[in-house]
């Protein structure tokens, strides 16, 4: 029987290099994200697409109930929809706040609610959530981004607590500057990234580790360093 994986935000970025990779392998692959990717059809026949935007409630829920209709168990979730935003506390837009903590962080956390008890049942799973360096390491022009991303690590450290009776295994994921849409117009060349296919085998590997074995926390940066 083939595994199932979960990729939210997966048709593109990280997102979308974690889904391939995991098609590859012989996943059942289920993936969300406010837009279908157009003109792209040999991705689409890799994976199952649900339109959703999960700064929202009540479309996370019929997401997880898409995910329930199309497969018996779920192996891996992969909590990734989120987006940046640059600014400060003191001057960014009216609502900023808001919005980072319902697409990144409330997505996350209602996601996994829905997802994690038939995990706890089985006493088998593996839930990944994709932090940042922002999780870590506050910086200027991070503004409400760094707060979801520290709420985002935050959570997922309570999870790893709460799921290890029930063999439940908990792995944060936590890139620096990684070649997405969010970089688009900076005029520095490719290889000062991290390219998201690298983050994907990185969470390959995690999973592939001994179930007795749980990779906690990942830290990846470009090889020369933070922009």
């Amino acid at each position: 029987m083939k595994k199932t994986i979960v990729v939210t935000g997966a048709t593109k970025g990280i997102g979308r290099a974690i889904a391939e990779k995991f098609a590859q392998e012989g996943f059942q692959v289920l993936i969300c994200a406010r837009n279908k990717p157009e003109g792209d059809d040999d991705f689409l026949k890799s994976v199952t697409f649900f339109q959703a935007d999960l700064s929202k409630k009540e479309e996370v829920l019929a997401f997880a109930n898409f995910v329930k209709s199309k497969a018996d168990k779920v192996d891996i979730l992969v909590n990734n929809t989120g987006f940046f935003l640059p600014g400060q506390v003191h001057n960014e837009a009216e609502g900023t706040i808001e919005a980072m903590i319902e697409a990144n962080v409330y997505s996350a956390y209602h996601l996994t609610r829905a997802l994690v008890g038939d995990m706890m049942e089985r006493k088998a799973g593996h839930i990944f959530t994709i932090c940042s360096t922002a999780s870590i390491t506050a910086y200027t022009n991070g503004g409400s981004y760094c707060i979801s991303k520290f709420a985002l690590l935050g959570m997922n450290k309570v999870l790893r607590e709460e799921l290890k009776p029930f063999q439940v295994r908990v792995t944060s994921i936590l890139p620096g500057a990684t070649l997405t849409a969010s970089w688009d117009g900076v005029d520095l060349p490719a290889e000062r990234f991290i390219a998201p296919k690298d983050v994907a085998e990185v969470v390959w590997t995690a999973h592939a580790m001994p179930a007795t074995t749980v990779l906690e926390e990942i830290l990846m940066r470009p090889q020369l360093g933070d922009l």
